[in-house]
């Protein structure tokens, strides 16, 4: 634009942009090209004539853009961002930094679908490489945090890890570019510095005005370090919390549960929303010694006894009749769900919030065990070791759970008192790790692996030798019988990242193409060769990682031996 053009002109400039892209949307044939725009395009050329409308308007249109350009004015320069923070953490070994650049490349030579390919899946490694990360205390390389930004956006159960890693400087960023904001909607306080308790103003107000992600994560804080004055603080201003915020709030009093929470909570038990109540009535049924306890087992203990009249002592059951205002104020959810019966289903609700000492006392003296063992009269059974397997994860409580799971060897789902694998699973969880991996190798050496899956979820990692060895041994049976490996490829990502990395070498003999039987599926043996070559060269891949990720302090001396690059593995050739 020359230095005459007016305000008047920008306007006609802007009207013709406007006529252009309408014409160019309609057709020239349904809308011609507006007269000025025309008479702007013919200028910018030296004859128009026999130009097509539709050339006319790309010409015009060209013409416009030009002028649109050149017309911007120039803004005020904005405030130059602060610099980024520091991190004072070691930084990450050099060769720990390239294995994360290609963790986040995913460089993964697996094949979608059911065939995989025998290359590690590189990004499947990724949360555990982070873990170990962040075990070292090291500070992420700045130039990987827009890559891993990028990888936690993608993956939600990455974020707390990789932001963990990614520390400061990823918050800083997040605040220049929008697609990373899920980082400051993450960080406590949206990554801004917390008040400790020690200050109490700064506590209290931005208790009083922060935003709702601030006050969470303030709770929380608080919890951890001085349950008494976050529970203090969140009494304040209860009344006036909304319905949905009270139950988040109320859900931080989980860590750091004590009988000083009992006053606040038993008062809870009467607030207007269904769900406040509930929760409030299963924290205090976590306290054995509280009143909403004693109640519960006051109700749960009339609704069972022994019947000693017969040849064998058995327990009967006497169901409630109605679900009166006193039990739905102590959490009893009184409509039950679709296909379930009333009287069966209040029942329910007492056994699990009744402490499980209530038991023992009421069932004659009888220990945990022979209280299962017990025969339940009028099919009642189900019903009863259900709720009690649902108190024992409540209450945590090992000795119960460890009856009610049973021996491994029993059916899938019919343990003395599981109802499901699942109903498994959680009680599993309350075991020792150890305890706990020798019972799910137990099942698997009884039951194989197509019910396992939920079992060794809950397994620590990595897995145990005992666990691991029935795991392969598993593994090894399937391929015998001429499966297909998709069918267990559940259990074989698992076995990829939980086995312990020392398995490798006793994992080679199973990399040769098996025999094939007569009834075995078409190329069977070719798809299992892959799949156990991919899951060695991943346990070297873990171990190699690990190396690098140890303080160099901590590594092997120079001539060392040390374990082979999982880089230098060469996979055989695929057959099938």
């Amino acid at each position: 634009m020359n230095g005459t053009s007016t305000r008047g002109d920008a306007a006609i400039s802007l009207s013709s942009w406007e006529d252009l892209v309408t014409t160019a949307l309609l057709g020239t044939d349904r809308r011609p090209l507006a007269a000025g725009a025309s008479e702007a395009s013919s200028a910018s050329r030296t004859s128009a004539a026999g130009r097509s409308a539709p050339l006319a308007l790309l010409d015009a249109a060209a013409l416009a853009t030009v002028r649109r350009r050149a017309g911007l004015r120039p803004a005020r320069a904005a405030r130059r961002p602060e610099p980024a923070p520091e991190d004072p953490r070691p930084a990450l070994p050099a060769a720990a930094a390239r294995r994360l650049a290609l963790l986040l490349a995913d460089r993964s030579g697996g094949a979608g679908g059911g065939r995989r390919g025998s290359s590690p899946d590189l990004m499947e490694l990724l949360p555990q490489w982070l873990a170990a990360a962040n075990g070292h205390g090291y500070a992420a390389p700045p130039q990987a945090l827009p890559a891993l930004l990028d990888a936690a956006r993608g993956r939600t159960d990455l974020r707390p890890a990789a932001l963990a890693f990614a520390g400061p400087r990823a918050l800083w960023l997040a605040r220049l570019n929008q697609d990373w904001r899920f980082a400051l909607r993450a960080a406590p306080g949206g990554g801004a510095a917390l008040p400790g308790p020690e200050d109490t103003e700064g506590v209290r107000r931005l208790w009083q005005e922060g935003l709702f992600a601030e006050r969470v994560a303030l709770l929380g804080a608080l919890r951890a370090r001085r349950p008494a004055v976050a529970r203090e603080l969140l009494a304040s201003t209860w009344a006036s919390e909304r319905a949905e915020d009270r139950l988040m709030f109320l859900d931080s009093l989980r860590a750091g549960l004590s009988a000083g929470d009992e006053p606040f909570l038993e008062q809870t038990l009467g607030d207007r929303s269904r769900n406040v109540r509930a929760t409030a009535a299963e924290l205090l049924s976590g306290l054995p010694d509280s009143a909403l306890a004693g109640r519960m087992a006051v109700r749960a203990a009339a609704c069972v006894a022994l019947d000693r009249s017969g040849n064998s002592t058995v327990i009967v059951v006497e169901a409630p009749h109605e679900c009166d205002s006193g039990m739905e104020r102590d959490g009893v959810v009184a409509t039950p769900p679709t296909g379930r019966g009333e009287r069966s289903w209040w029942l329910g609700q007492l056994v699990e919030a009744a402490p499980l000492g209530t038991w023992p006392e009421r069932l004659g003296g009888r220990t945990p065990r022979e209280i299962v063992a017990l025969p339940v009269a009028d099919g009642w059974q189900g019903e009863l070791h259900a709720a009690w397997c649902r108190a024992a994860v409540r209450q945590g409580d090992a000795e119960w759970a460890r009856v009610l799971l049973g021996v491994p060897s029993a059916p899938e789902a019919g343990g003395p008192g599981a109802v499901s694998l699942a109903e498994r699973a959680k009680l599993l969880a309350t075991l020792e790790p150890v305890e706990r991996a020798a019972w799910v190798a137990g099942f698997i050496a009884t039951h194989g692996l197509s019910e396992a899956f939920q079992l060794l979820g809950v397994c620590a990692v990595p897995w145990s030798a005992p666990l691991g060895r029935a795991v392969v041994d598993a593994l090894d049976i399937a391929r015998d019988a001429g499966s297909y490996p998709w069918s267990f490829s559940g259990v074989m990502g698992l076995a990829e990242r939980c086995l312990d990395p020392a398995e490798a070498t006793r994992l080679e003999g199973l990399l040769a193409m098996p025999d094939e039987r007569e009834d075995a599926a078409p190329g069977a043996g070719g798809y299992w060769s892959e799949a156990f070559q991919r899951l060695v060269t991943t346990l070297r891949l873990r171990a190699a990682m690990a190396a690098e990720l140890r303080p160099e302090e901590h590594r092997p001396a120079a001539g060392a031996p040390s374990v082979q690059s999982p880089d230098a593995v060469q996979p055989p050739d695929a057959a099938g």
